[in-house]
């Protein structure tokens, strides 16, 4: 995971594993201000024993002074064993400080090397002592500035982690909303779409014979058919103005569908009854809220048998209309 600017969920501490409980740092805590506590004490001692009267060296120390009594240097790396903990616990708990140094960071990695640089001279003076407990002192306080920088990005963390609780939570109200909207509008637009097929009524099949003249004379006789005239209404009240293809599918009595290239014959899918092949493709120009007469002629290539002719009109993928006509044989077949 990439480094961020807030603290971390887990935090490191000395003698635990990462993600330890809240409970250990604050065992932690208590432990770092006994040994502080301890060590002002002892601090308190040496100073005045060095203030005393008589106490300033012309004595030598007991063999229980010298016993009990820790040295300044040792007493000054404690303490600053100490500050060093209590920054690993801040440092530990915050991946920004171990990865970007910043400024203050940059402040005390200063401190901490001027000090490690005087506890390690052996030939440190009393003056160099000194400076390194005001060392000692000035690092405390950074480290107190650092917890507090380590506090506020805490708390800004958990606002922002509240803020983006939220924003999910409404994102998923406003994902539900969009999906729920989309549902209503492809149900709107499929009840549009349902609405506006065309209906077919009053459907009538007229077997015709042309004559030499022009003229078209009515028939039953199957082998006398030149053409069948097919005729019906369309009407709807919502269906806008405009074109509208109408597919008719003619069946001859052996069960085939007639097919004419002229007739534009093809194949469509429906939307109850699959892929069919349709005879024609009868374009009509329909005017809103009127009833439209259709008609139009079907001939056949291969000639009309004499059996039942099924004619089916299809709009938008509906069959909205059909009829039968059936073609008699005559005496000569």
């Amino acid at each position: 995971m990439a480094n961020t600017n807030y603290p971390s969920a887990s935090s490191q501490t000395t003698g635990s594993s990462s993600g330890a409980p809240n409970g250990n740092n604050t065992g932690r805590n208590v432990l770092i201000g006994l040994l502080v506590a301890a060590l002002l004490g002892t601090w308190g001692y040496i100073l005045w024993s060095k203030n005393a009267p008589g106490g300033s060296g012309a004595t030598q120390p007991s063999n229980t002074e010298v016993a009990t009594a820790m040295s300044e240097s040792d007493s000054l790396r404690q303490m600053f064993n100490l500050a060093e903990m209590r920054l690993d616990s801040i440092t530990g708990a915050n991946n920004s400080l171990q990865g970007e140094k910043t400024a203050l960071q940059k402040e005390i990695d200063d401190r901490k090397s001027e000090i490690t640089r005087i506890l390690n001279d052996k030939k440190a003076t009393t003056s160099d002592l000194q400076r390194a407990r005001h060392l000692i002192g000035e690092l405390n306080g950074q480290i107190g500035r650092l917890e507090a920088q380590v506090s506020q990005l805490k708390g800004e963390n958990m606002e922002l982690t509240a803020k983006n609780t939220h924003l999910t939570a409404e994102k998923d109200i406003l994902s539900q909303n969009l999906d729920t909207r989309s549902k209503e509008n492809d149900e709107l637009a499929n009840t549009v779409d349902v609405g506006s097929t065309l209906s077919a009524s009053g459907m009538s099949i007229t077997p015709l014979k042309e004559k030499r003249n022009g003229k078209e004379k009515q028939t039953n006789f199957a082998r006398k058919v030149d053409m069948l005239r097919v005729a019906f209404n369309v009407e709807n009240r919502i269906t806008t103005s405009g074109p509208a293809d109408l597919y008719v599918v003619v069946t001859d009595p052996k069960g085939t569908v007639v097919q004419n290239t002229q007739l534009s014959s093809g194949s469509m899918t429906t939307r109850q009854d699959g892929d069919r092949n349709f005879t024609a493709k009868v374009p009509v120009e329909y005017e809103q809220g009127t009833r439209k007469g259709v008609a139009f002629p079907i001939r056949n290539p291969d000639g009309f048998l004499h059996g039942d002719y099924k004619i089916e009109v299809y709009h938008n993928g509906f069959k909205i209309g059909e009829g039968i006509r059936n073609l008699r044989k005559g005496i000569f077949g």
